[in-house]
């Protein structure tokens, strides 16, 4: 009997925001000291970004009620608002990521996978310079939230690979760690960079490789290292989230080569160091998966559906899956 194709549903940064989270209006506006950053702050969250960050849950829900059958469900990172920047270390956030995770195990069951992305461990809000990575942060998604850190799954001639992009990346993100948790962010990097060697050369020539990588800012890290490099004509697609927008993916591509700014604090750093190495994304083929809503501009939001052929060598199709907005709930941000 010839085996069926292979449904893998790919989510990325549902951010869903439980109760405790729901009442931290305007946590964005506050976390700014400077009057005149907090109203342009405001002003790109209500045009441009998300005028209302918490009035979305509702397209996760439109999701498990249209997607029940695929053989494999994988979440690529941010699953919480992250209100507090910090990460699931935080307690309104370790809610809603535990709320988040719940709603999908208990429609997929084993058939889920989550990646870690930047807001599991916490990062520098963009604007007001707080929060960071926290080690607590790492224990609770590894502990609690039973997330494995790395994430290797042969499904035919492919290799399914889950990175942490926080971690690939440390260096870009180590200004933003807490100084004497350093030591650990090494050592913690050093034994997930050996996971990502051990699996790249496990991938025979006549097979392939899915990447699953939250932050595009990692993939620059992953061809330095030569297990990957002599590899990368096997990586037959990188899914990336991160950036929520087809929009900004776009932009994205024009921005690349932009030389690192290091005076505009470690947002503005982190961000444009990005975008200095844009140019080595397209040797992983990457495609975006964008956040479930969307951004406010666009409201361009959705999910992607691939479909693996295990009876033949063809290359696996995608097909975009569009959520529109069926209700908005704005609230004043202060």
């Amino acid at each position: 009997m010839e085996p069926h194709p292979f449904e893998i549903l790919i989510l990325s940064d549902i951010h869903y925001a439980g109760r405790e989270e729901r009442h931290r209006v305007g946590h964005e506006a506050r976390a700014i000291a400077n009057p005149l950053l907090r109203s342009l702050a405001r002003a790109y969250r209500h045009w441009f970004w998300l005028r209302d960050p918490f009035a979305h849950n509702y397209l996760l829900d439109e999701v498990c009620s249209r997607e029940r059958g695929p053989d494999m469900v994988l979440v690529n990172g941010d699953l919480s608002c992250d209100t507090a920047f910090v990460g699931h270390s935080d307690e309104a956030s370790f809610q809603s990521a535990s709320e988040c995770l719940e709603r999908l195990r208990s429609v997929y069951g084993d058939r889920l996978h989550a990646i870690y992305g930047d807001h599991e461990l916490g990062k520098t809000s963009l604007f007001g310079g707080q929060g960071g990575l926290r080690c607590a942060s790492w224990d609770r998604c590894v502990r609690e939230l039973a997330m494995p850190p790395f994430w290797h799954k042969k499904v035919g001639r492919y290799h399914c690979i889950g990175v942490v992009s926080s971690l690939v990346a440390l260096p870009v993100y180590l200004a933003e760690t807490l100084e004497s948790e350093r030591s650990r962010w090494h050592r913690l990097r050093s034994e997930h960079m050996a996971c990502i060697r051990a699996a790249f050369e496990s991938v025979r020539g006549d097979e392939r490789v899915l990447l699953f990588c939250h932050d595009p800012t990692a993939l620059p890290f992953l061809l330095e290292m030569p297990e990957v490099a002599v590899r990368l004509s096997q990586v037959e697609r990188t899914v990336i989230g991160h950036l929520h927008s087809q929009r900004l993916m776009r932009l994205s591509r024009k921005l690349a080569g932009l030389p690192a700014i290091d005076f505009l604090g470690h947002s503005v750093r982190r961000l444009s160091t990005a975008l200095g190495q844009a140019r080595l994304w397209e040797k992983f083929r990457v495609l975006l998966c964008p956040s479930l809503a969307g951004i406010e501009l666009f409201k361009d939001g959705g999910y992607w559906r691939a479909t693996l052929d295990l009876r033949r060598e063809t290359e696996v199709v995608f097909h975009f899956q569009p959520l529109h907005w069926s209700r908005k709930t704005y609230v004043k941000l202060e």
